[in-house]
């Protein structure tokens, strides 16, 4: 009798505790959760709310410091560049004061109280680095992408010809190839169809993705497309002479850099080839003169 009893306050002491969490889940109400997540959500939503406020601010601080010329040169390369998303304009412009008097701060330390010349330069070498560093990052960006550009042109074109002349229309084809491609040229062909999607024009649209480079071949295509457009004509035989014409400018390129290689690897040749060409070959022969004539 008594290992029932002991048995049965086990019991006990196992399901009333369980009953009683179940009764506080099931029982409890739910309109106070649904108003605590309300307001954390509010919460949460003020914070992020007053820090992009505090963005705001900071960029338009940054925008009032900075002339309106050098910020529009700047938007210009980060069109260039292909707008990064970790780049944006604001962030940029916040960013240059920044690193600006970090540049400072760090030629101060390196001055160290002394008012000479050499530190002096090197703090407003500092100064300026770090205010310009940003600019030399977004035009080395837009750089390679330019070059990126006028690399894939040429296939870009042999698949628009390829798309029209099995039966597509000049937009469809653009968009079956960047669908199906990668790079800055497909980027740049899906941008001017979301804008054609967005209402405009076919030739505002077209301009705006030659103002986005600085390729020539790419201008030139895109004044052979308005054209072939406002005059009616037919898109397939302008595809056909401008990706002829581009294959003909990538062999030239092809053998202008072929040319230009003997002339780049002279100076190589001439400062760290050839020394060591002479101390291995003449090295033996002068320690042998040496040996000799000390001996002798």
């Amino acid at each position: 009798m008594g290992i029932g009893i002991v048995g049965w306050l086990a019991i006990a002491l196992l399901v009333l505790p369980l009953a009683f969490l179940t009764w506080g889940l099931v029982a409890v109400d739910r309109n106070q959760f649904v108003l605590i997540r309300r307001n954390l959500s509010r919460v949460g939503a003020a914070a992020t709310e007053q820090r992009n406020r505090g963005d705001a601010d900071f960029a338009a601080i940054a925008r009032r410091i900075t002339p309106g010329t050098y910020a529009a040169k700047l938007d210009r390369q980060l069109a260039m560049a292909g707008r990064p998303a970790a780049w944006p304009l604001d962030r940029i412009l916040i960013l240059k004061p920044v690193l600006a008097l970090a540049g400072a701060g760090l030629g101060l330390l390196f001055m160290g109280g002394r008012a000479e010349a050499v530190p002096v330069l090197l703090l407003l070498f500092l100064t300026a680095f770090g205010y310009f560093l940003p600019d030399l990052l977004v035009y080395n960006i837009g750089l390679k992408r330019q070059e990126a550009m006028q690399l894939e042109l040429p296939n870009m074109l042999d698949q628009l010809l390829i798309s029209v002349e099995a039966g597509l229309g000049f937009e469809a084809a653009m968009n079956r190839v960047a669908a199906g491609s990668s790079g800055p040229m497909a980027e740049e062909m899906g941008r001017t169809l979301q804008e054609m999607q967005m209402g405009r024009s076919r030739r505002e649209a077209y301009q705006a993705m030659a103002d986005r480079s600085s390729v020539q071949d790419l201008k030139a295509f895109i004044r052979a497309v308005v054209q072939a457009d406002r005059y009616g004509i037919g898109i397939a035989r302008v595809l056909r002479t401008q990706a002829g014409q581009m294959r003909v400018k990538r062999r030239q390129r092809a053998e202008e850099k072929a040319m230009q290689l003997p002339v780049k690897i002279l100076f190589p040749l001439l400062f760290f080839i050839f020394p060591t060409l002479f101390i291995v070959i003449m090295g033996p022969a002068a320690i042998n003169i040496m040996t000799s004539s000390f001996f002798g």
